[in-house]
Formats: C-alpha cells, sequence, structure tokens
C-alpha cells in the first residue's frame, strides 16, 4: 500500500527499519492517553470509532511501535506547482525540491466529507502485480494502500468569522522579474474586491529591510486606499526574508482581532540573501507571537527561481501551508476560490497514525513527508505540533505495502487527531482496511480512479527525486496512464500531470 504522509517506514519483518526512519520494535502498543489526555467517553473519538471503524477489533489493534507510521498532517502544494513550471522551461525540478506529499495533495480526491468539523477517515488500496516491479521489488508482491483525510467544505452562505490578514509582499530587486510582483499587485487587487466589509487587511513590504506600508484596517469604505498602496509596489534591492516576517508577525500582533482569524500571508520568491536566512532563526524572533495569538502563516510562492524549501519550512514552523503560483488564473483560483472561504480553520495540530497489522504486513515504504515525521509516543501530546487544515482540505498518504504470504484478515488501522481551532480540544476520527480490499490490480478499470491518479503524482515525483519504488512504472508508460486517467476523470489538472509526466521523460532521456 502507499501512504503519502509523514512518518516512518520500512522493513519490519524483524529486522532493523530502513532509511533512518524506523525505531526498534518495542514490543508496547500505541498509547492511550489516561487521566483526560484524550477524548472523553461519548465525544467525537469515540463516536467516529463507532461510525468510522471497521469493528470493534480495528479499534483495539495495537502493534509493536515497529509496525507504527506517525506524522504531522500536511496541505502543502507548492513543491508540485513549481516542478510543473520548471519542466515547462525545460528544465528538471531538483531532486530536493521534489516532495511527493505535495504532487499528492494538488489533486481532487473523492473521499466521503464529515457533516460536521474535523475528518473523515478513509482507507482502500490495490495490488501491484509483479510484472511491475523494478530493480531490487522484482518479482515481489507489493500493494498500494491509500489513507484518505477529509474536512468538510466551506459553506459560502454560511457566516463565516471576519479575516484578520497581514499580507508579508516581497518587493526586492528579483521581484522585479514578469511574474512575481506584477503578479502579487493583481492578486491583492483581486483579493481587496471579494473580502467582507467587516474583514481587515494590513500591508508589509520588505527587501533590504521592511516597511509597514498599512497598519490593519477595516476594509469597509477604504478598499481605493488600499488598491492605490498596492497598486504603488515597486521592487528594491536584496531579499530579507526574516525582516519581513519578524514585522509582519508584530503587524499582525498589534492589530490582532479576538474572534477572528488572524493570519500572516507571505507572498516572495523566498531567495533569501540578507539578515537571517535560516527558517529557525526567522520562526525564532516570532515565536511568542505566534504561540499566544495562534496567527497563522500562509506562503505564496512565486518566481522561476523559487526557495521552496525556505517557504515550506517557514509554514511548516508557522502553523500554516504553502502553494505556488506563476499565471493570473492559478493566483485567481488562490486569492479568488480559496482563500476567502479557507481562511477559518477546520482543524489544527492535527496528527495521523497508521498502525499495520504485524500478523498479515511482512513490509511498508511510506512516500513522502519525511520532514513531517512525529516521534510515535508524541500522538496523543497535544503540546507537540501537528498539522493546520482548513475547510475542503484533503490529505492523502501513500504506503508501498509488502503482505506476508497468505495474509487474510485486518491490515492497518488509520487515526487522525486534531484539535478544535477555538476550544482546543482533542478529537480522533480512524478507519480501516483488510487484504480483500486490495485484491484489485492498481490500473484495472475497476480500481477507483483517483486511487490511480494518487498512484501516478507519487510515481513521478518519486521517479525526479531518484528513488526506486515498488511497482512504479518508468514514466514514458506513467505518462500513458496519466492520459487514459484524464479522459476518465474529465480533469484538466490530471491532463496537465500527464503533460508534465511526459515532459520530464523527455528531459531525462536527454541525459
Amino acid at each position: 500500500m502507499v501512504l503519502t504522509g509523514c512518518g516512518a517506514g520500512g522493513q519490519v519483518d524483524g529486522s532493523s527499519r530502513g532509511d533512518g526512519a524506523h525505531r526498534a520494535e518495542r514490543g508496547q502498543p500505541a498509547p492511550m492517553p489516561a487521566d483526560g489526555g484524550g477524548p472523553a467517553a461519548g465525544s467525537d473519538t469515540e463516536r467516529g470509532r463507532e461510525g468510522e471503524q471497521q469493528g470493534d477489533e480495528a479499534g483495539e489493534f495495537a502493534p509493536p511501535a515497529a509496525y507504527l507510521s506517525t506524522f504531522a498532517l500536511d496541505v502543502d502544494t507548492a513543491s508540485y506547482g513549481y516542478a510543473k513550471r520548471t519542466l515547462a522551461e525545460e528544465r528538471l525540478p531538483a531532486p530536493a525540491a521534489v516532495r511527493p506529499e505535495e504532487f499528492v495533495n494538488s489533486f481532487r480526491q473523492d473521499y466521503p466529507r464529515p457533516r460536521g468539523n474535523g475528518f473523515t477517515v478513509a482507507v482502500d488500496g490495490a495490488r501491484v502485480a509483479n510484472e511491475e516491479g523494478r530493480g531490487r521489488y522484482v518479482g515481489q508482491d507489493w500493494s498500494l494502500l491509500r489513507v484518505g483525510l477529509a474536512t468538510r467544505t466551506a459553506d459560502r452562505t454560511a457566516e463565516r468569522p471576519p479575516a484578520a490578514l497581514t499580507f508579508v509582499v516581497d518587493v526586492s530587486g528579483s521581484m522585479a522579474e514578469p511574474g512575481r510582483l506584477d503578479l502579487v499587485r493583481e492578486s491583492l487587487g483581486i483579493l481587496t474586491d471579494q473580502l467582507r466589509d467587516d474583514d481587515s487587511i494590513a500591508l508589509v513590504t520588505f527587501s533590504g529591510e521592511a516597511e509597514t506600508r498599512l497598519p490593519m484596517t477595516g476594509l469597509g469604505g477604504r478598499r481605493d486606499r488600499i488598491r492605490q498602496i498596492v497598486n504603488g509596489l515597486e521592487p528594491g534591492d536584496s531579499t530579507n526574508v526574516g525582516a519581513g516576517v519578524g514585522t509582519g508577525y508584530d503587524v499582525a500582533a498589534e492589530g490582532y482581532r479576538k474572534g477572528a482569524t488572524n493570519r500572516v500571508v507571505l507572498l516572495s520568491d523566498a531567495l533569501a540573501n540578507t539578515g537571517d536566512t535560516d527558517a529557525d532563526a526567522i520562526l525564532e524572533r516570532i515565536d511568542t507571537s505566534r504561540r499566544e495569538y495562534g496567527i497563522t502563516l500562509f506562503g505564496v510562492g512565486v518566481g522561476s527561481d523559487y526557495g521552496d524549501q525556505l517557504m515550506e519550512r517557514l509554514t511548516n514552523r508557522g502553523d500554516g501551508h504553502t502553494t505556488y503560483v506563476s499565471t493570473s488564473a492559478q493566483a485567481r483560483k488562490v486569492f479568488v476560490d480559496q482563500l476567502p472561504a479557507h481562511v477559518e480553520l477546520r482543524a489544527r495540530d492535527a496528527k495521523a497514525q497508521v498502525a499495520f497489522d504485524p500478523q498479515t504486513v511482512k513490509e511498508f515504504r511510506l512516500i513522502g513527508y519525511e520532514n513531517r515525521e512525529v516521534a510515535d509516543e508524541d500522538f496523543r501530546d497535544d503540546r507537540v505540533d501537528g498539522g493546520e487544515v482548513g475547510p475542503g482540505h484533503t490529505v492523502t498518504a501513500l504506503y508501498a505495502v509488502r503482505l506476508r504470504e497468505g495474509a487474510s484478515g485486518h491490515v492497518a488501522t488509520a487515526t487522525v487527531r486534531w484539535l478544535d481551532p477555538r476550544t482546543r480540544a482533542p478529537h480522533e476520527a480512524t478507519g480501516a482496511v483488510e487484504a480483500a480490499a486490495l485484491d484489485r490490480g492498481l490500473w484495472s478499470t475497476e480500481t477507483a480512479p483517483r486511487l490511480r491518479v494518487s498512484a501516478a503524482a507519487a510515481y513521478f515525483a518519486q521517479a525526479l527525486r531518484g528513488v526506486e519504488t515498488p511497482g512504479a512504472p518508468r514514466l514514458g508508460e506513467l505518462a500513458q496512464r496519466a492520459e487514459g486517467l484524464a479522459e476518465v476523470t474529465e480533469d484538466a489538472s490530471v491532463q496537465q500531470l500527464a503533460k508534465s509526466i511526459g515532459q520530464a521523460a523527455t528531459l531525462m532521456a536527454q541525459r
């Protein structure tokens, strides 16, 4: 099975776990919280187990630690967006900038949605045929496991809390390139028209130094003034991301609105070249504001040269997520279709833990989320940072799983734990999968199309990283698979995936 999520994976058949991610088998189950450390009887957690698990046995299942995989949820998509641009420019993305979970999470999924806040948990998978093996995996029986988590979509007719957004805009010299500052100006102008009168925004710019252009200001009757400031943004010189983010959080804290969704939005190519250039040093400066006020960070990347890793680390530490835009259409999607509806959160510090059954599972490999791993024992420690998830988001985790010969029955149980954004009360939901659910072939027409899209995106990312993956076809064949899926799903984004895979195949063949 393949799960794209942060966590450990590797060989668990009595040997040490590979890739530095496996922990020694301690023979201890995942601990349940004591004395109020988790939800009480009758809470959402208990109801989730009754309604979403496949039987009581899944709920009571507790494997040894070597069969656990724990990670913080992540809804970033910037890595895939930037890879599409570099491939269109006939360049291969740097392997370090490719994160498989962000490729997979860029595509629409088919998971059921919860009726209220929180998550649904769906677990399924498919068999990878022997002949599809490559390298050391030839002749081995593997399956691809998908763990899907989904939140309720935003109701545009419902009253959301007001938003207090602090925009931190990079106006350094590198932002003068077409498709950078001009795209930011256009995006902010569009958003100014979309937000409500009871929303408020602030604007900070930075190049060599940071400057507050607009303190926290309500939009009612002030849109013309805001547009004038936005249209007057011009590029400067160096890129002091640290000064910009630090000042942005100061302004956000000063303009903090109780009962509103308070967020810093960083728009930059993240090519820091002066001041603090390390994510940890930058975030350490604003840690008090981040923790005391609960202000989250949303990163919007731009530019043909883009500091993807710095932006991703900033938003991980800033309890937020990243995306990447390179066209007006993409900017409109982010700032018109997504941001106004998604300014509120569905879950804070969300983590997932997948427990594999040692009676049926011989080996597993997690695809992606390497920098989002959480210690197994910290899964129910609500002081440990997780991921922030908004309305309508889905999170997909893929695992390559090798079952034991003749295995039947329970394979894995997936649990998601999160805190209510307002009360910080903990909740959990679970889902499980049996071996019989993995009988269909991965590329069979009977297998869910969105599972096949997830597999294609994950295999594509692994190929760009130069990582061998059980069941992964060569890029030429993968492009053909994606083309077929584009017809089945009638999804333009899947057609673009097929195009990007084809471009990568051509570039790699030229090496």
